[in-house]
């Protein structure tokens, strides 16, 4: 397999919003010391990330979260909710995917494109419940032109529409249908690469990390932010995960969004007895994604059930500032909405009153 493009600069997206500058930082924190404050880097080696990845876990959790409050408001946790649109029946053959047509033991029931006014419900409901994103996925290795990418195309402008941010997950994009989702409004496109490099075909044999690069690329030259992350716990090393890490930060500009999910080992998947994961490994890659993409939304994804209050609070301080909202990730339990609400008033993250509406 060839090694991935880590040298691709893609063009800068439309911003959405403007970012806070580099020496803001909240009301309620100290400034940064000088000697922690980072710039903007793309140009990490892998013995540097790895070396930080591996630091004392008190250390590493201090540095990260000064680099978070030297660019971003602590205070600031994103909630994005998530919403499979088209479930099942992938051809890929993901060892960690339920929706994969390849693993049968999974069980997983086929079902169509959603129709526009019950993913359009969905998100109502889910603003309606304090998430400021919505994001949709469709189990495609790549989407058709036609009726079923024509619909997406007006989720998209229904969920801005709504006031709120919209992402989607599609598979594989051509430049033409980037350009289409950009002219729709997309706020961010999620493509993750899963893992590093050198341990990718361990896990995945029909698409390759250059197929993925080549998707990140037309999303950039789009104007489209870019949602770029992984899983750990499938049985990597820890060279992985910073290989992984590095092929991120080292692109220019920095994903919008780093989503850092942890395995949920589901029945009937060539993964289905891995272990669950030390939550502190979680911890160690929130707090390394931070501090090599400083101002990236680090998003504590699938796998955070399994979290206690208190480990979920640790990847807030080490620099994680989105989470996933909602009882369902896809195909796998999430935490539940107002659950999540309490825990970030007792942080003291403003968050309003949950309404709990249904979509029916």
């Amino acid at each position: 397999m060839a090694p991935p493009r880590q040298g691709l600069i893609f063009p800068a997206p439309s911003p959405s919003k403007k970012r806070m500058s580099d020496t803001v930082v909240s009301l309620t924190s100290s400034a940064a010391p000088a000697a922690i404050r980072q710039d903007i880097r793309h140009d990490w080696t892998l013995a540097e990330i790895q070396a930080i990845h591996d630091m004392p876990l008190l250390d590493l959790v201090h540095r990260a979260g000064v680099v978070h409050r030297a660019h971003n408001d602590p205070a600031d946790i994103q909630r994005a909710a998530l919403l499979s649109i088209k479930t099942g029946g992938c051809p890929e053959d993901c060892a960690y995917c339920p929706q994969s047509a390849h693993h049968k033991g999974a069980n997983l029931p086929r079902e169509r494109l959603m129709p526009v006014e019950a993913v359009l419900k969905e998100a109502a409901a889910a603003k309606a419940n304090g998430a400021h994103r919505f994001c949709m996925g469709a189990a495609w290795r790549k989407p058709k032109d036609g009726p079923d990418f024509d619909a997406v195309l007006e989720m998209v402008r229904g969920v801005r529409g709504l006031g709120m941010e919209a992402c989607v997950t599609l598979g594989m994009l051509t430049q033409a249908q980037a350009q289409r989702l950009a002219e729709a409004g997309l706020t961010s496109y999620n493509h993750n690469l899963d893992t590093g490099p050198e341990f990718y075909g361990d896990i995945i044999s029909t698409r390759t990390y250059d197929d993925r690069l080549q998707t990140l690329e037309h999303v950039r030259e789009a104007g489209i932010g870019v949602c770029c992350g992984g899983i750990v716990g499938m049985g990597e090393r820890v060279r992985d995960r910073a290989e992984m890490l590095l092929v991120l930060a080292n692109h220019a500009p920095h994903p919008e969004s780093v989503p850092i999910n942890a395995l949920v080992a589901v029945e009937g998947t060539p993964l289905e007895d891995r272990p669950p994961i030390d939550p502190l490994d979680l911890v160690r890659m929130c707090a390394t994604a931070r501090i090599v993409m400083p101002r990236a939304r680090v998003r504590l994804s699938a796998g955070r059930k399994s979290l206690t209050r208190e480990a979920q609070i640790l990847c807030f301080l080490a620099g994680a500032n989105s989470i996933f909202y909602g009882e369902r990730l896809l195909t796998t339990a999430n935490n539940e909405a107002d659950a999540d609400a309490e825990l970030l008033r007792d942080i003291g993250v403003p968050v309003p009153e949950v309404t709990l509406a249904a979509a029916e």
